[in-house]
Formats: structure tokens, sequence, C-alpha cells
């Protein structure tokens, strides 16, 4: 650890829409906030090709272009943001203290945490090839490009049959995988997804490889028990085993759920520190999308702003 350190009113750690839009906020609040991008700038949104579920962009956008967007008018309001990941924090006294690629030390009267999720892969390499080419981590989001295709995907919860579910009602068969012989989804949405004509189940099933060379054409399967292969012609690929919140560095300071999401006081971005905040999918494994991601991070800048009054900032 380095001994640089910098005192800063209000210090934002992450680069979504949670993030930039708190930003925003904080900017114009005359918090004069402090952002660092972390490891990938932007979120998750910059591995999403076409968005067209924002509003305000009648013709949509691309996702990287649009945090872009985000970025720049958090700049033109007057936000500090710069590149560097935090590594470690310190929220037992005050002022919280930051550290920023293990050396930068940052002081903050205010910390609003908007650092996301990652969603977690089954670890192909064709997987990672197609990311945006047919394959994806989101049938709400990218669903509505494969209406008329058949498709397939992955899981065994209670998002997976949701998202099954959602698919089913655009495509003409949804091909579902699942590991075991059993799913881990509630009674009621397993039901769901069995009593839907166009959702195929395959139980014991693994997948080997999705196939193609531009787009996705076909995946390949193996059932576990039989050990035999085959290969299904499909347009889209969906993986639906779930999401890790980027909390780890928190552990221990901030209460979470039993995943690592961050708990807030519902209906704010408290935590249970008084003057940490959190926003954006750290916090919110229920909606996950980029405007509900925005809205919370202006609630955080909002919330910010008011602990900051009080404490006579």
């Amino acid at each position: 650890m380095g001994n640089e350190i910098e005192k800063v009113s209000c210090l934002i750690i992450g680069s979504g829409p949670a993030g930039y839009t708190a930003a925003i906020y904080a900017s114009r609040a005359n918090l004069h906030p402090v952002l660092y991008q972390g490891i990938q700038p932007g979120g998750q949104l910059t591995i999403t090709t076409e968005v067209e579920n924002y509003p305000g962009y009648p013709e949509g956008v691309q996702g990287p272009e649009m945090m872009v967007d985000f970025e720049k008018q958090a700049k033109r309001m007057g936000a500090d943001i710069r590149y560097g990941m935090a590594t470690k924090v310190d929220f037992h006294s005050r002022p919280f203290k930051v550290w920023i690629d293990e050396e930068k030390e940052m002081h903050a009267d205010a910390v609003i945490i908007a650092t996301g999720a990652s969603a977690k892969w089954l670890g192909l390499e064709s997987e990672q090839r197609l990311n945006g080419f047919g394959v994806s981590a989101c049938a709400v989001c990218d669903g509505f490009f494969f209406r008329g295709k058949e498709v397939a995907i992955v899981g065994a919860g209670d998002t997976a049959a949701e998202e099954a579910h959602y698919l089913s009602k655009l495509c003409t068969t949804v091909h579902m995988f699942i590991r075991r012989d059993q799913m881990r989804a509630s009674k009621i949405m397993q039901d769901r997804v069995k009593n839907t004509p166009n959702i195929k189940m395959y139980w014991n099933t693994e997948t080997e490889e999705i196939l193609g060379d531009k787009k996705v054409e076909a995946v390949r399967i193996k059932d576990t028990v039989t050990q035999q292969s085959q290969e299904i012609p499909i347009s889209g690929f969906f993986v639906a085993i779930g999401h890790q919140p980027n909390s780890d560095i928190f552990k221990g300071q901030l209460d979470m759920d039993e995943t690592g999401y961050i708990k807030t006081i519902p209906g704010t971005s408290k935590t249970n520190i008084e003057g940490v905040f959190a926003c954006g999918d750290v916090q919110d494994k229920n909606y996950r999308q980029a405007v509900t991601a925005a809205g919370s991070g202006c609630m955080a800048a909002i919330d910010a702003e008011r602990f900051l009054a009080a404490q006579g900032h």
C-alpha cells in the first residue's frame, strides 16, 4: 500500500448505469463526486450489443455506445471520472477509506457502491467467442431478436424457468438443458415450464459446444447417463445459471444476503453503515435492468446528498 491519500466528499465505485447516474445527480448537487470505473468500464452493458428497452432511444442503441453517452453526460456535469479499481475498503471509521489498485488511498465522507454483478458462464471457448452473436445471459434483454426461431437455454433455477417461459412466447421451440435429473426452481415455476408445449426439457444434460462460425447455428449436448451426444440446430443460446454480485471487497463490513447481494433498506439505497449507499445490480437480484439500475443510482445520489447535508458538509 502506497501512502498517497486523497480526501473527497463523495466517492462512487463502479460505472454502469447506476454509477454514472449517481455521478450525474451528485455533480448537480455540488458534491464533486469522484468515480472509479472498475475492471469493466460501463459494466455489463458493454458486452450487450443491441439495447431496445431503454426509454428515450426509439431506434435502439448499442450497449457500449449508451455507456459512452452516460459517461459524457456525467463528465459534462463535472464528475471526476477515473480508471482504477477499488481493491479494499475500511468502513469501520470515518472518513471511509477505499484503496484503489492496492496503492492509492481515498478518504470519503460518503461512498456510493455501484459495482454491479457478473453473469455466470459455462466456461466454453465457443460461448465467449459467440457472446453477442447469439449467445446471451439475459433472455428479457435479447429474446426479442429471436422471434420465430429455435433457441436453447441452460439452467435449472427460477430465473432459468422464468426466462424459458418468456422465450416460449417469442420462439418456436425452446430447448431447455438441465444438468441433473431435477430442477432447483420452485414447484410453481417447474410446473409452468413443464406445461408449456413448446419448451422441450432435457435432463442430465451437459452442453459440450456451441457451434457456428460468425453466429450461433447449433449446439452439441451430451446425455450424462447414456454418454450419447447430439446436435440441435438453434439461433440463440441463453445461459441462465445465475449472477454473481461484485461485492467481495465489502464482505464483513456490509450486510449481505446468502449469495452476496448487498442489503439495502427497502425503498432507499442505504446500507447498514450510515453514509455508505448501494445501487444497481450489486443490490438488486430481482430486476437487473439498465433502467432500474439508473433509477437506483439517482436514489443513491439523493440519499448521499441528504446524508452529507445533515453532517454539515
